[in-house]
């Protein structure tokens, strides 16, 4: 798979990060290269709960 596919759409990334407290800082900083990969492994968990429970449905 290229490193250009994505994988979540930037919406779903965004409300997650807000959703989390996460995307303050990605406004603060202008992008996301600060974020902890922490941060972006619960915003990556999150929304996997979310595909899940669509699929579930």
């Amino acid at each position: 798979m290229s490193r250009n596919s994505k994988l979540i759409s930037d919406n779903l990334r965004e409300e997650i990060a807000k959703e989390l407290g996460v995307y303050e800082q990605v406004k603060q900083d202008g992008g996301w290269q600060n974020v902890s990969s922490q941060k972006c492994g619960n915003i990556v968990t999150k929304a996997i709960e979310i595909a899940n429970k669509s699929v579930e449905k």
